[in-house]
């Protein structure tokens, strides 16, 4: 019997200080946000370690990121760069696991920790919403995570006397328009329904940047239908294994004193600082998400199963291609 991975059997030991905490350890943010973070740690000496939030009250399988010491496998395949990939490695940014619906006190700890730099989430195109329903900061812990956000903000303002040194970098990656805009608005929202003070607005407003994003990886993450084949590529025993794609893609609403703080360009992924992101929205929703609907039915009839086929035939090919160039 394997045993299942953890710190020793990684020859992991050393702990990285918590600079970043991640709402969300669903398969998208190990494969996609901790992997880059991973990268920059083994590659970049980044040296930044997540605290990973569970979001929601429900679901079972939480517990093995403490059992597994934090740790994960990530399966990596695809095309890159005309390239056929096919990898795994042990991704060991994650330094602890909290539940805040249980643990609310060593969550709100958090904020308290001296070197926390940035806030990374996932809580998918619904959990950027404002509930009027969590009225009051002291109904804690909320389900809500814009609320659940603006707690942990709080904390952090009350405990470091409004340091304006202490404001937090926020990159959300919810496929949503103007994620991080949506957010900063709705915890300025519970901040004047909560009757906070008007200095930690201003705080809000001043000492934290919120950063819009972008972001593309096909995730399919737990291999359950075909868990045997990955399994007997590793030694040991891994409840966390996710699979995602080869490709990459981050844009994020940034100069480069955001790249001062993270070092993204060391990342060697296709990540990119712009000053607006609505381009690259456009060429996803059209080329990505408009031209892979619009195809389906249309190769269906045509026998086709795949992209590159429906691409390469002169048929398909001209009408997918006009629906891109002429929409």
């Amino acid at each position: 019997m394997k045993t299942k991975l953890n710190k020793k059997l990684y020859h992991q030991e050393n702990e990285l200080p918590i600079k970043i905490i991640q709402f969300g350890g669903g398969n998208f943010m190990r494969a996609f946000t901790d992997y880059v973070i991973d990268k920059l740690n083994k590659d970049a000496n980044f040296n930044a370690g997540i605290a990973n939030i569970k979001v929601t009250p429900s679901g079972s399988s939480f517990h093995t990121f403490e059992e597994q010491d934090n740790l994960y496998t990530l399966f990596i395949r695809g095309i890159k760069k005309g390239e056929l990939i096919d990898e795994n490695r042990v991704i060991s940014a994650i330094q602890k696991s909290i539940n805040p619906y249980k643990e609310y006190q060593d969550f709100l700890n958090l904020a308290k920790e001296e070197q926390l730099e940035f806030v990374f989430s996932n809580t998918t195109e619904s959990g950027i919403v404002f509930d009027p329903s969590e009225d009051k900061l002291e109904n804690a812990p909320h389900e809500n995570f814009p609320a659940k956000l603006t707690a942990f903000l709080y904390e952090r303002y009350l405990y470091f006397n409004g340091d304006n040194d202490k404001g937090l970098t926020i990159i959300p990656c919810e496929l949503i328009e103007n994620n991080a805009i949506i957010l900063k608005d709705y915890i300025l929202e519970y901040a004047k329904l909560w009757n906070l003070e008007n200095e930690f607005i201003t705080w809000i407003n001043t000492s934290n940047n919120f950063h819009n994003t972008l972001v593309d990886r096909i995730v399919p993450g737990f291999p359950k239908d075909d868990l045997e084949s990955y399994t007997n590529q590793l030694n040991y025993e891994d409840e966390l294994i996710v699979v995602s794609e080869a490709f990459l893609f981050w844009a994020i609403e940034g100069d480069e004193k955001l790249e001062e703080k993270i070092p993204f360009s060391k990342a060697n992924e296709q990540i990119l600082l712009v000053e607006n992101i609505a381009p690259y929205r456009t060429s996803k929703v059209r080329i990505l998400n408009g031209a892979h609907t619009s195809m389906v039915p249309f190769s269906i009839m045509l026998g086709i199963e795949t992209v590159r086929n429906a691409i390469d035939n002169k048929v398909a090919g001209d009408f997918i291609k006009n629906i891109i160039y002429n929409p």
